[in-house]
């Protein structure tokens, strides 16, 4: 491998990237039945969790940005999974919650998703799983303050 191969191999952003893609591969794989991305399958397990959000609290929740969230929200409007409503507390914002075919793909896109979380993590010896997760944690938090 040549000095610059080397250099990616201890690159932290590159290598966060390649294990992005490597996870939506699998994701893909596992839950290939539902057509749900892994942004999407996020986005669904948020509303389900916080039923009224609006597309603003979808962005503090999942950190997607802004531009590439309403694409979500208007493909799964466009998939029937979810619906929205004039929010009560800001009439220019739009309260989100899943349809029931919403909550049926998510149902649904589960048990590939967790399939798709042991494939990940069965690269990493037992001991270990936690604290990589525990480490990702720390990142995302601190990244987000």
């Amino acid at each position: 491998m040549t000095k610059g191969g080397k250099d990616l191999d201890r690159s932290a952003t590159h290598l966060l990237h390649r294990a992005g893609q490597c996870a939506a591969e699998i994701f893909s794989s596992e839950a290939r039945t539902t057509g749900l991305t892994p942004r999407q399958f996020a986005v669904l397990m948020v509303i389900a969790d916080e039923e009224g959000l609006t597309q603003t609290g979808l962005v503090e929740r999942t950190g997607i940005d802004r531009s590439t969230l309403a694409d979500i929200v208007a493909r799964l409007l466009g998939r029937g999974l979810i619906q929205r409503r004039r929010a009560k507390e800001d009439a220019r914002a739009y309260a989100i919650k899943l349809t029931p075919q919403g909550a049926r793909a998510l149902r649904e896109a589960q048990p590939g998703a967790a399939a798709a979380d042991q494939k990940l993590l069965a690269n990493l010896p037992p001991a270990k799983r936690q604290d990589f997760l525990d480490t990702l944690n720390l990142i995302v938090t601190a990244i987000r303050k």
